[in-house]
């Protein structure tokens, strides 16, 4: 057994894997349906749907696995939820080709931004104040969300979140966890939970030989890049730095581009730093010894890498 191994084994622990669970489960199930509109939008089949699936759960797996390992740190990675939500805006017309063209170039772009260091000499001009107040509006949507969803779904959404704020008082390791099981409980005695329709379904990965135009350089490369670095890398550099960890932001951003670059062709679109779900592998819950808490950001990478395998199934 090699000592990197070792290592991560001597500082694994449950709160860790809880952590990294939490964290795609949060990951997916908050935005994981604008993704496929965004594919639907771009004309994407069943197949390349889950290719995408397939793509990004795979290129978020190794950047969370890889970068961790590199640097003892919790490195988040996660795909562009504001990309996505543009591709559904600004796809319309642009043949499928040309948009997985434009997906490597956006990618290639965020690796050159990385390696270059051009993003960090960048970052290095914006306010702190300013960084931390972007996270804090992306915060402050997810919070106020728990009482919209309290006008369709009252018993579940209340009992959850007090559940949540007891949890946080007496138990705030497995805070998030127990939140999850009171959820899963309600919705299974309301006859919400319908595991019958899940099967488990193995993802074909779907090559699209990219293209390019002046109207997906135009309408959909550079305005992927420019959204996916300013609104999602930008405040993932905040909560790093936020949470008391320094990493080296250009190799980072680099090999995150990297990976991106050779998996766009199957419908990653795009990859860059995770903010909200980061916290979760950052905080207290994951472990008490912040240098043990990189472990979390590995267990959310390996369930990544499984959720991209059975690809079909989330599709």
């Amino acid at each position: 057994m090699s000592n990197p191994l070792m290592r991560v084994l001597r500082d694994a622990s449950f709160a860790a894997l809880a952590a990294g669970f939490v964290t795609v489960l949060v990951g997916f199930a908050s935005s994981a349906v604008i993704v496929f509109q965004a594919a639907q939008a771009l004309g994407a089949s069943e197949g390349e749907i889950a290719s995408w699936m397939w793509a990004l759960g795979l290129g978020m797996g190794v950047t969370c696995i890889g970068l961790s390992l590199r640097y003892r740190v919790p490195v988040v990675t996660a795909w562009s939820t504001p990309g996505a939500a543009m591709l559904i805006a600004s796809s319309a017309g642009v043949p499928y080709a040309e948009a997985i063209g434009a997906f490597v170039l956006s990618a290639i772009l965020m690796a050159v931004a990385g390696f270059s260091g051009v993003f960090e000499r960048s970052l290095s001009r914006i306010p702190v104040s300013l960084a931390s107040g972007m996270l804090a509006g992306v915060l402050l949507r997810f919070g106020l969300d728990v009482f919209v969803s309290m006008q369709t779904q009252l018993l579940m959404a209340l009992a959850m979140f007090v559940t949540y704020l007891c949890g946080r008082r007496l138990f705030p390791r497995y805070a998030v966890i127990a939140t999850l099981a009171m959820g899963i409980a309600i919705a299974a005695a309301s006859g919400l939970l319908h595991l019958e329709t899940v099967r488990l379904e193995w993802a074909r990965p779907v090559f699209t030989t990219p293209a390019l135009s002046l109207a997906s350089l135009f309408g959909i490369a550079l305005p992927l890049f420019i959204v996916t670095m300013t609104s999602q890398n930008v405040p993932g550099v905040a909560v790093i730095r936020a949470s008391g960890y320094q990493v080296p932001i250009s190799p980072v951003i680099g090999w995150t581009g990297v990976v991106n670059t050779v998996l766009a062709p199957f419908g990653a679109f795009a990859l860059n730093l995770a903010a909200i779900t980061a916290a979760i592998c950052m905080g207290r819950e994951a472990h008490h010894d912040p240098d043990r808490r990189y472990v979390a950001a590995i267990c959310a990478g390996l369930f990544y890498v499984l959720i991209g395998l059975f690809g079909a199934t989330v599709a």
